[in-house]
């Protein structure tokens, strides 16, 4: 089966507590809601501690044109996508030798959070040796399940080509879509929530000999995939694109929508592959949010102690949309033990679920 042999991120150097940043919320948002005060709760409950920005919080203070915002994702975007590509197939924790850019055979290049033709990954071309006959494989619109549904179409490519090798790249700068006169509660949210992040992870074919390169004894395999759409849940999450740019829409449904929804989406996933919840060691969840989190383990079942690790990655880098499940999945590479059992999941505009199983193996 396909597997995923190293992972690198790029992170933004600009670093917002969520003081900070709950601070600059109430300056902005006071003014259109009477309480405020208790609205502002969601910086806290939320857990996140500090998030990274392409921006420092004084480009924020003032209005900026859509040009303006999606320049600078453009220029972000290359250069944080370049350091996270070169971060992956340098990475001295997953590799024991380098892979160059000449051995790749296709470029999965994933985000929502701005636009660009040429596309990102045909600029970075033009930055890093890659062959020219690189298949470009550009997917806009999935929002936070877009790095798993990244990693499913990725799969899918190396089992049809079992000597490729095939890059992942997410990149998500969630902040340059920040409206400053959109007062609504979605935008609040998003405002206490949505980080800038950037990965790439590196998939290879079942006929591709790692032993050369693969640092880790045992490596996730990809043993299957799946996707799911809800029937008339378009207005859960997504953008509504305004003379402005991107404006976030969010329903406070979502925590519940996942209790009610994801269980059965799982269990009959997992039962086609003749397998259970309790079969599984490794749960790679995406954290779309603390309240998210807590839905995946009453939903499931599963002990708190299971999400942890995107716990983590929520408290120290925020929500970067389809980029966070591969900064959780890095956090996992290391710990997998022969016949162990990963089961990857996001969920997305839609509304949307990406099912991943994996596992580990020499």
């Amino acid at each position: 089966m396909p597997t995923i042999v190293s992972v690198g991120e790029a992170i933004p150097k600009n670093i917002l507590k969520q003081d900070e940043v709950m601070v600059f919320a109430k300056e902005l948002f006071s003014e259109s809601f009477r309480d405020i005060g208790r609205l502002l709760n969601v910086f806290h409950n939320g857990q996140i501690e500090k998030r990274h920005f392409v921006k420092g919080m004084d480009w924020f203070r003032t209005d900026r044109s859509f040009k303006e915002r999606n320049d600078a994702y453009i220029e972000g975007a290359v250069e944080l996508g370049t350091e996270a590509i070169e971060n992956c197939l340098k990475s001295d924790q997953f590799l024991q030798k380098e892979i160059s850019t000449g051995e790749i055979d296709a470029i999965f290049c994933i985000s929502s959070s701005g636009l660009a033709t040429p596309s990102i990954e045909a600029r970075i071309m033009n930055k890093l040796p890659f062959p020219p006959h690189t298949k470009r494989i550009p997917i806009w619109g999935l929002g936070c399940a877009g790095g798993a549904s990244g990693l499913s179409r990725a799969y899918e490519y190396c089992l049809a080509f079992p000597n490729a090798k095939v890059l992942v790249l997410t990149i998500e700068l969630c902040s340059l879509t920040f409206q400053r006169n959109d007062r609504s509660k979605s935008n609040l949210i998003g405002t206490s929530l949505f980080a800038d992040g950037v990965a790439c992870a590196l998939v290879i074919g079942d006929d591709v000999d790692r032993t050369a390169f693969q640092k880790l004894e045992y490596s996730p395999s990809i043993m299957a995939t799946q996707s799911t759409l809800l029937p008339d849940s378009l207005d859960v999450m997504g953008w509504e694109v305004k003379d402005e740019g991107l404006y976030v829409v969010f329903s406070k449904d979502i925590p519940t929508i996942v209790e009610g929804w994801l269980r059965p989406n799982v269990t009959d996933f997992l039962s086609e592959q003749k397998m259970k919840m309790e079969d599984i060691q490794h749960f790679i969840a995406h954290p779309g949010g603390k309240k998210v989190l807590d839905a995946y383990v009453h939903s499931l079942g599963i002990e708190p102690e299971m999400t942890n690790k995107s716990l983590e990655v929520l408290k120290e880098y925020g929500n970067m949309s389809s980029s966070t499940i591969l900064y959780v999945l890095k956090r996992f590479m290391e710990d997998g033990r022969a016949g162990d059992y990963g089961l990857a999941t996001a969920l997305g505009p839609g509304f949307s679920s990406e099912l991943l199983l994996l596992k580990w193996g020499a």
